[in-house]
């Protein structure tokens, strides 16, 4: 049965679609935009390579001065070194590997809110508070548990599978 406009099946078979409206945003564009830039820096870390903002915002049409401010908080959060010079640029400071989601998006956004109750104290509110209080564990420890390695490691299963589509 569908609800709320919603096809049935979008909960159903426990598989989250994206085009959900309730479901997008769940990271900031500033999140967005940093893991983006990270991936393109972490793509690049065993040959010791450095990309200079332009490079990357061009790549991946992030405004410059927008990338160019996550990248200052992201060496400043010790997640980035700044390289100077006319072949400066940025380089991740740490392995992929060694680089948590949860880390990257507590240096762009600060801590996450535990979620506030309304105030009411009725067994209704507390269900309702007790799920969303689920819900944000739940993502701190996805975030915690995966590191940029592991983002780097499916999209280049996800690029190998387009590469392989179109043979």
């Amino acid at each position: 049965m569908a609800r709320c406009g919603r096809p049935s099946n979008s909960l159903s078979s426990g598989t989250i679609h994206i085009s959900e409206p309730w479901y997008v945003g769940l990271f900031s564009a500033k999140t967005e935009y940093g893991l983006i830039a990270l991936l393109e820096l972490a793509s690049i870390y065993s040959q010791g390579g450095v990309l200079q903002v332009g490079e990357i915002a061009g790549r991946q049409k992030i405004p410059d001065r927008y990338l160019e401010q996550m990248l200052t908080a992201l060496r400043r959060g010790q997640i980035l070194r700044s390289i100077r010079g006319p072949r400066g640029g940025y380089q991740l400071a740490l392995p992929p590997a060694e680089i948590r989601v949860v880390d990257v998006v507590r240096c762009l956004e600060g801590e996450m809110a535990t979620p506030e109750r309304t105030g009411a104290d009725t067994a209704e509110h507390e269900v309702v508070a007790e799920m969303e209080q689920q819900l944000a564990e739940a993502r701190r420890e996805r975030l915690t548990a995966t590191t940029l390695q592991d983002l780097l490691e499916r999209r280049d299963q996800l690029v190998l599978s387009q590469a392989m589509y179109f043979i």
